[in-house]
């Protein structure tokens, strides 16, 4: 068994492919329209689905926003160096809603984005060997 996806429901999908590809730096793998249900989904990451996990973007197509409760916790993404990426980030018109800099209680250096629906996105700095 192997992760496939990860399922994000989005309210505007052109906004939500900009971020994950312009100030993420995902590609667009497929995207296929459903008429009959009313909905479109997306598929985006770093590398093909056969070769690693990637996230779906379902918009249906009579919902701008959800509420997104109190379960869901956040993607994680391994960067070389969180304080850039926030950087980078920020410059690309992406919310920064956590700086870089250790977590609480360690050493690992974290930072959190959100992106345009509010989902956190934990930025994890690679450890050096």
């Amino acid at each position: 068994m192997r992760i496939l996806h990860t399922m994000l429901r989005v309210g505007n999908l052109d906004r939500s492919i900009a971020f994950y590809t312009n100030v993420l730096g995902m590609r667009v793998l497929r995207s296929t329209e459903y008429p009959t249900g009313r909905f479109t989904n997306t598929f985006v990451g770093y590398q093909s689905e056969s070769e690693g996990p990637v996230l779906e973007l379902t918009y249906n197509w009579d919902t701008d926003k959800y509420d997104l409760g109190t379960a869901y916790g956040h993607i994680a993404l391994e960067v070389d160096d969180a304080y850039a990426a926030c950087d980078k980030i920020r410059k690309l018109g992406g919310n920064v809603v956590r700086e870089a800099g250790p977590m609480k209680h360690g050493t690992t250096v974290i930072a959190f984005v959100e992106d345009p629906d509010g989902y956190k996105i934990e930025l994890i700095q690679k450890k050096s060997l």
